[in-house]
């Protein structure tokens, strides 16, 4: 298995683990704005010079993840630029889609994320009228999350994009592979 996985991860190929893998052609809206402190790319081609010996590195198992993880979330972003929403809130908004009445502790505690976070990241998505808090009746102290119609039509709508961003990717692999990656990534422990 993990064999499997390394080769799946050795296999990516070189346009994925550069960032090159979403088409630029900006479908689905206007681009999300990001500050950057990327080198347009005349200059970036200036300083590459001769390819690099990797020695070690690209064997680590550590920097293939750190690649694979980066070209699927540069594809991702491409994917649902012009929505203006991160992971974090997608994540919350598809946990509360299927949990109504979730609370926040639960939603933080599922995404790994600290009590100050999962305020901001509901802060912000109630402030767009995606989410709205009510106090439980059972538990007074206890803040229950559920989307607005309008939440619910933006998560459509991100499904949608993340389906074809996931179809992208898995397309790189055979049934067995894929079936392979995922149980092998399954095996590493919740770290947070």
């Amino acid at each position: 298995m993990f064999v499997c996985m390394c080769y799946i991860l050795f296999a990516l190929p070189a346009n994925l683990q550069a960032g090159t893998f979403a088409p630029n052609d900006n479908t689905h809206g206007t681009a999300m704005p990001r500050q950057s402190n990327l080198k347009p790319q005349a200059e970036v081609e200036e300083l590459q010079g001769p390819e690099l010996m990797f020695e070690e590195l690209d064997g680590l198992l550590g920097y293939r993840m750190r690649r694979a993880q980066g070209a699927m979330h540069r594809d991702y972003m491409a994917s649902v630029a012009g929505l203006d929403l991160t992971q974090k809130q997608t994540a919350t908004l598809w946990l509360i889609n299927s949990n109504p009445g979730v609370s926040q502790v639960s939603i933080a505690g599922a995404l790994g994320m600290d009590r100050a976070t999962m305020m901001a990241v509901t802060d912000r998505l109630e402030d767009r009228a995606l989410l709205i808090r009510k106090r439980s009746e059972v538990d007074r102290r206890r803040q229950e999350l559920y989307l607005t119609p309008a939440g619910q039509a933006m998560l459509r709508k991100v499904k949608a994009r993340i389906a074809e961003h996931e179809a992208r990717f898995k397309a790189l692999f055979k049934p067995a592979e894929l079936t392979a990656l995922l149980a092998a990534l399954k095996k590493f422990p919740d770290l947070g």
